[in-house]
């Protein structure tokens, strides 16, 4: 296997770059016959695999301490060397790279803390400086991950240095000489939109900054959601009601009327829990979910036109390595939230199915779309917020833990993300709503048939009498492992229609507080709505679905049992 060697000065940024360039599949080794650490990793590199070395940090290659030693005796080993140098303190570090060229490897440069060096006033002129070295030079923020798919790209066209060897004194004299020639220093402030990019990526100012943005971007689509519904969706509805009664006076009682136009809730069509083709079937999709996901690529189109969808990706990377993702997984997670539908959907931004696998199921698993949250604040909020944190606490533990199980188990590999992080940007409305109509509309193709698959499935269901045989075969678990009344059961199979129809069925049944929550949690683990589940068939493919429906099924009873004993005990 060939191996990448990452060189530099200490405190460079070589870990960092490490980091972005293998993903979170390290490996610590003592060096033979020593006690100096070194890690190891791996990467794809045209499309082969290969091994990446953060070596120790060294000044030069006549080594003063047992890490510079470790580290000029790696140096043969390497296939291709990344020599990695601080922009903002080039004349020091142009030194160890002198001395590099002179060993005759191939080698790259990452001209490493770019922007920190743009911030100081330092101008370097990239093209001169790698005219002069002879080995490609690229600028790389490490932290964010801007370079870092340019030097992978430039690692596959290096070549070996035409160099001579020189005295120590000549080294330096050629490091001042080169200096001077490519590197300019002028005195500059920061602007506000550095400072704000800084501060939005940085974790000790980035996680609370992305906290408040993302709540801001929440009440922006509940607000726009809301509206479309109330306003656009629902009068067109109204208008289409005479149609679809007087269609079910035409059909007539019988079993063709209960499929396409469901149940008279009151004497008559109720579009929310009719549960017919036509009726709920349409509507759903249309009134309830499309507002909201249209609403959600708005805001999400706005995050990444202005440049901050980069920076959370980059903020969340280290998190969602843990779980087996990179950084991009935050985009499926933020549509999750608005529907599930879009955000299975949107896992395809991830680069392998392993990432896949583990991103939907998690999303089917832990987040709760919006509209069902809508109603779990309206459930609980009234017994007070601490059972809505309940809910959401055991969610996001939840996503946690199983992201770390899944990350253990699941076979297959998790490449590392190579993220550009632009400069914050005034987004072009124009643009801007171009990409919301066509991601719309590829919600429109994908999802709506696979909707109405499953409002069919459900209504086969209840129509052969199999949805009460189901409810009788659950009962016992309902009563016995999660501690809720045995007509609970009903609703809680609604919940693959619509989870949010689910939720609000909860309240006739006079549940206490704690039982509301229970049921409620494992409303949201269990087997996703239709639609989602439809889609997940559709992403992952049969196999792979039954496998995260066994660990749905796996979670509800284990979760709630463990919060009945929690809140209700035996």
């Amino acid at each position: 296997m060939k191996k990448v060697l990452l060189v530099g000065n200490p405190n460079v940024g070589k870990s960092v770059v490490f980091t972005r360039l293998t993903g979170a599949e390290v490996m610590i080794s003592n060096y033979p016959g020593t006690t100096v650490d070194y890690t190891r990793g791996r990467m794809k590199l045209g499309g082969e695999t290969v091994q990446v070395i953060d070596v120790p940090g060294t000044y030069s290659l006549e080594p003063s301490n047992p890490a510079e030693a470790v580290a000029v005796q790696m140096l043969p080993s390497g296939d291709v060397l990344v020599n990695v140098v601080d922009a903002t303190n080039l004349e020091r570090n142009l030194y160890l790279t002198l001395q590099l060229l002179e060993r005759s490897q191939p080698m790259v440069v990452a001209l490493n803390m770019w922007d920190d060096a743009q911030h100081l006033g330092i101008h370097i002129h990239v093209e001169a400086l790698q005219r002069m070295l002879g080995v490609p030079v690229v600028p790389t923020v490490a932290l964010t991950g801007e370079g870092i798919s340019e030097l992978v790209k430039r690692l596959q066209e290096v070549r070996v240095p035409e160099r001579h060897l020189m005295q120590e004194r000549d080294l330096w004299a050629e490091v001042g000489r080169i200096t001077s020639q490519v590197q300019k220093v002028s005195h500059r402030h920061h602007t506000f939109w550095e400072r704000l990019g800084d501060a939005t990526v940085k974790p000790l100012t980035g996680m609370p900054a992305a906290l408040l943005i993302l709540a801001a971007a929440f009440v922006v689509v509940r607000l726009i959601g809301e509206g479309l519904t109330r306003y656009v969706m629902d009068p067109l509805f109204e208008l289409y009601r005479p149609l679809a009664t007087w269609l079910g006076k035409a059909l007539g009682p019988g079993l063709l009327r209960d499929f396409l136009i469901g149940t008279l809730i009151n004497g008559k069509i109720d579009f929310l829990q009719s549960i017919g083709l036509l009726t709920t079937g349409l509507y759903a999709p249309f009134a309830v979910v499309l507002p909201y996901v249209v609403a959600f690529y708005f805001v999400l189109s706005l995050l990444e036109d202005t440049g901050y969808l980069p920076r959370l990706a980059a903020l969340t990377d280290g998190l969602f390595h843990s779980l087996g993702m990179h950084g991009h997984a935050i985009v499926p997670v933020l549509l999750g939230f608005g529907c599930n539908v879009p955000g299975v959907l949107a896992t395809r931004v991830l680069e392998t199915k392993r990432q896949r696998f583990i991103a939907a199921a998690l999303i089917a698993i832990a987040v709760p779309c919006l509209a069902q949250s809508v109603i779990v604040f309206g459930v609980l909020g009234r017994y007070g917020l601490r059972y809505v944190a309940m809910v959401y606490g055991t969610l996001a533990l939840l996503y946690l833990t199983a992201g770390i199980v899944l990350n253990r188990v699941v076979g297959g590999e998790s490449p590392e993300l190579f993220a550009e992080i632009p400069r914050y940007r005034k987004p072009a409305w124009r643009t801007t709503a171009r990409k919301t109509w066509l991601r719309a509309k590829s919600y429109l193709a994908d999802a709506v048939p696979w909707m109405l698959a499953g409002v069919a499935l459900v209504n086969l269901l209840y129509a052969t009498g199999a949805m009460h045989w189901l409810a009788r075969l659950a009962q016992p678990v309902v009563q016995g492992v999660w501690g809720l009344p045995g007509n609970a059961v009903v609703a809680l199979l609604m919940g693959f229609l619509r989870k949010y129809v689910a939720v609000g069925m909860l309240l006739p049944l006079g549940m206490t507080a704690e039982q509301l929550t229970v049921a409620v949690t494992v409303l949201s683990i269990y087997f996703p709505c239709a639609a989602t589940f439809a889609v997940l068939i559709k992403e992952l493919g049969i196999r792979d679905t039954a496998k995260a429906a066994a660990l749905m099924v796996l979670l509800s009873l284990l979760v709630g049992g463990l919060m009945r004993l929690a809140l209700m005990g035996l």
